[in-house]
């Protein structure tokens, strides 16, 4: 689950990142989730590529129950209340592998990419499960893949330990505030 918050161009991002400071640790030990990273990008900051300025959080849930407590709980109505009701994109996990500590992350990857009809979502999904192995051996802390059949894409999300660079187009870098990851502490 992602919501993104394009923000002006020259909007103040030290405000992001200081809510991220005050608020992160609230979703630590959140029920039912995997993890929560943090995310932001700087359109001033080599990586953003002069792109927009936006506040991004990922969520990965064990289940939907987990994912309707949020949204509908005072955690969600506070970002309403600063920032109006975002659009938040949900999908099917189709792949996701991570690091039992993922609280070294500093960017973050992701890409979503349209599903044309020629695809066979089978072989599709294969491929993506070999992707997220793939990233892993590669470095990244967290892979996963998932799939929305309402718009007939599928997203790619990645944790980095080092600073990232969109490899192509349709990826958007950003930096890593804070991660919440109960299951870390168990």
């Amino acid at each position: 689950m992602q919501y993104r918050i394009t923000l002006p161009a020259d909007y103040d991002m030290a405000i992001i990142r200081q809510r991220i400071a005050d608020r992160g640790h609230l979703t630590d030990d959140f029920p039912q989730l995997v993890f929560k990273a943090y995310l932001y990008a700087d359109r001033n900051q080599p990586y953003a590529d002069g792109k927009e300025n936006r506040y991004a959080p990922f969520y990965l849930w064990r289940d939907t129950n987990g994912m309707n407590a949020f949204l509908g709980g005072a955690g969600f109505a506070g970002v309403i209340t600063s920032f109006g009701r975002p659009a938040v994109r949900a999908g099917s996990v189709w792949h996701a592998e991570t690091a039992p500590d993922l609280s070294t992350a500093t960017y973050a990857s992701c890409q979503t990419a349209s599903i044309t009809e020629q695809v066979a979502l089978g072989a599709l999904r294969d491929a993506e499960q070999t992707g997220v192995r793939s990233d892993i051996e590669r470095g990244a802390l967290a892979a996963v893949s998932a799939f929305d059949p309402s718009a007939w894409t599928v997203m790619r999300f990645r944790l980095w330990r080092d600073a990232v660079h969109a490899s192509s187009q349709g990826v958007d870098v950003y930096q890593v505030g804070h991660v919440s990851q109960p299951s870390a502490k168990h």
